[in-house]
């Protein structure tokens, strides 16, 4: 599998900009969904669509600590489906797609937009940490 973007100590600056401004962490929460963004941005043309449901069902999540791209919802739980194939939920329902391990879409996105990732996720957190009233060195 892929290996996911980490940054290190982010939790400990979480705990700090918390004690610095109650809404200085919502701000941390707001970047990491810039990165996660990016690839859903990437990802949706990419999505087959009919209704739009699919490509609508690519949606950014995030808290604090983490940020991710959530592919699928109860509403339209074919998405994974699309994305890495496989028989579905009974066989031959919906037809049989061949499996692809790592994904049609949301994952070739991000590989394809890792390092705008990287340097958005590296900006907005210089901006949190400016709109907390600190200094960057």
């Amino acid at each position: 599998m892929t290996e996911p973007i980490r940054i290190e100590g982010l939790a400990a600056f979480n705990r700090s900009l918390k004690k610095l401004d109650a809404d200085a962490p919502k701000g941390l929460r707001l970047a990491l969904n810039e990165g996660a963004n990016i690839v859903v941005d990437a990802a949706r043309p990419m999505m087959p669509s009919r209704t739009g449901r699919a490509r609508a069902a690519v949606t950014a999540k995030s808290t604090r600590t983490a940020s991710r791209v959530s592919a699928g919802s109860k509403r339209v739980p074919y998405v994974p489906w699309l994305d890495y194939g496989g028989e579905g939920r009974a066989k031959g329902r919906p037809a049989y797609r061949p499996f692809e391990k790592g994904g049609r879409y949301v994952y070739p996105a991000y590989h394809a937009k890792r390092a705008d990732i990287e340097t958005a996720l590296g900006q907005a957190l210089l901006r949190v940490v400016a709109d907390a009233g600190l200094d960057v060195d």
